[in-house]
């Protein structure tokens, strides 16, 4: 089924794209209004919009709409129990919530949020359970950090398409985490990678995995963008290969797209090292593989070649069969309707783009 609406969360609300009959995008209308937006993502299950707003006075606040915006209800955003510290003497607190991930059953929901916390819920988000099991992992109170905020950070909830009770997280930074059993107990999962920042790169826990995606129909197969490079594992995360370009232009970077029915295709928007996070030499551009991380080409019509200095979030890269769009952090919106090959901008004039999805 062809998608034909954008939900594009930003530092100042939610932008929503629609594809008319002319088959033009043309933007459609703006949601909370001045909000900062951290996720917007529509439920495949039933259709509802989900968003998750991170105000800085009011905190972090959950809405849904069941109509595609036309009416909006709030929901209790995922709360620590008072047990839950940070460390000896201060207690856990939701500082944001940097995914939603629905479940394969009805009414399931999982959050990945700062300070490091995942959330599970079984009513629709009418309530969430921290899942302690993660939480009191060994690793953490040692091995566990923020990467560019203070804190931990799960950003990256994978679900696996084959059996809903195996799921891996990626953690900012820890590494990548897997579960057989549902969240009951976790297996580190970080066998292969390198973490460049770390005395020892390739310690078992203390990774920077920046975006981590599993390609639904090989569901053994998964990728991730990191903060030391591109990796890719085809044994279900048990180990993985460094497949970064030679030349190591993508090696740094956030995003990533890829195939649910070829495993050896993938896109990734790199940027220069954490020192300065801007576009590589001043120019945008979209790098593809599609011999599993063997080759690299980049593709760069229609995307600004000189004094450039936007980058792309981790979640803010969106992929729909041949249609594909990415929003930058200076507020540009870019589609391309030829798997990335050429692309042309919707706006230059957006807030900072948080995250970027399709929707029916």
């Amino acid at each position: 089924m062809n998608k034909k609406t954008l939900l594009i969360a930003t530092s100042k609300g939610l932008a929503v794209y629609k594809k008319n009959t002319q088959g033009k995008w043309i933007f459609d209308h703006m949601h909370f209004v001045g909000m900062s937006v951290s996720v917007a993502r529509q439920a495949p299950q039933n259709g509802y919009w989900w968003v998750c707003l991170a105000h800085k006075h009011w905190g972090t606040k959950l809405h849904y709409s069941p109509d595609e915006g036309a009416t909006w209800a709030e929901i209790p955003a995922p709360k620590y129990p008072t047990h839950a510290e940070i460390k000896p003497g201060k207690p856990a607190t939701l500082k944001y919530v940097w995914h939603l991930e629905m479940g394969q059953a009805p009414g399931v929901l999982w959050a990945g949020t700062e300070p490091g916390g995942l959330f599970k819920s079984s009513d629709n988000g009418q309530s969430f359970v921290l899942n302690e099991a993660l939480w009191y992992e060994p690793s953490r109170p040692d091995h566990w950090f923020g990467g560019g905020r203070n804190h931990p950070g799960i950003h990256s909830i994978v679900v696996d398409s084959s059996n809903s009770q195996r799921i891996w997280v990626g953690i900012s930074c820890a590494g990548v985490f897997e579960t057989a059993d549902g969240g009951k107990t976790w297996l580190v999962r970080n066998e292969g990678l390198k973490a460049d920042f770390l005395p020892n790169p390739t310690a078992a826990v203390g990774h920077d995995p920046h975006l981590m995606l599993q390609c639904t129909h090989h569901p053994e197969v998964l990728w991730q963008q990191n903060h030391c490079g591109i990796f890719r594992s085809t044994n279900g995360a048990q180990s993985w290969q460094d497949v970064t370009d030679p030349t190591g232009i993508t090696k740094y970077g956030f995003t990533i797209a890829i195939d649910d029915d070829n495993p050896d295709r993938a896109w990734v928007i790199p940027a220069t090292s954490d020192d300065r996070r801007v576009a590589v030499d001043g120019a945008l551009a979209v790098y593809y593989t599609e011999d599993g991380g063997k080759t690299w080409t980049d593709f760069r019509e229609g995307l600004p070649q000189a004094h450039c200095f936007d980058i792309v979030l981790r979640h803010s890269l969106a992929r729909h069969q041949n249609t594909m769009a990415f929003g930058t952090t200076t507020g540009n919106l870019f589609l391309s309707e030829d798997a990335g090959e050429s692309w042309q901008a919707l706006n230059h004039y957006l807030p900072k783009i948080c995250s970027v999805r399709f929707a029916l």
